[in-house]
């Protein structure tokens, strides 16, 4: 993060120690919002702390470069870092080479970088495992926390309750019971399967 940035503690998983890691290394908290499809938010963010304990690094350039086989094995190993262990292994990879590619490796000078809140949305839409919605609730952290002075990062910023919106263990709870709610609405009206 930037050192003129808000110090800000994202409880999103249920352990400090990874609770800590995504809060103040750009590259987990990356890692983490890629591995948050089809797990518990816990468990996504939860995952860079267990990665950089099985491979020793979190650093984009060393992920880039770790031999395939033993990054799937790392994720593979119980408990799994994720219920599709292969496919997320390999993403994990295309982001951290991604990262490596555009920006040398530093995951923070995504935002660092960015001229206004339409550029961070596009850089983060340009890394693997992150999609329209994960990069919207990414620009709105940011501009909350890290660059409050990128012009216009509001624009891009959802209007909807995200993790954004979330930095203690009880905001997590209420938001996933109403985003539960909200799934199961949708569901109930055909909208959702």
């Amino acid at each position: 993060m930037p050192k003129t940035a808000t110090k800000v503690l994202l409880q999103w998983s249920n352990e400090d120690a990874a609770d800590e890691l995504i809060s103040s290394d750009p590259t987990a908290l990356l890692i983490g919002f890629c591995l948050d499809q089809q797990i518990t938010v816990e468990h996504a963010f939860t995952g860079p702390l267990t990665i950089r304990q099985r491979l020793g690094t979190l650093d984009a350039r060393e992920l880039a470069k770790v031999d395939p086989g033993k990054l799937e094995a790392a994720f593979r190993e119980r408990p799994a870092i994720h219920r599709f262990p292969a496919s997320m292994a390999q993403r994990v990879q295309k982001m951290c080479a991604a990262i490596t590619s555009e920006y040398g490796g530093d995951s923070a000078e995504i935002w660092n970088g960015a001229s206004d809140g339409k550029d961070l949305y596009n850089r983060l839409r340009a890394i693997p495992g992150i999609g329209e919605v994960k990069a919207r609730t990414i620009v709105k952290l940011v501009g909350q926390y890290w660059r409050p002075d990128l012009p216009d990062w509001q624009t891009q910023a959802p209007t909807w309750p995200t993790l954004a919106d979330v930095r203690t263990k009880d905001e997590r709870i209420a938001y996933q019971t109403k985003k539960r709610a909200h799934k199961a609405r949708l569901r109930a009206e055909g909208k959702l399967k």
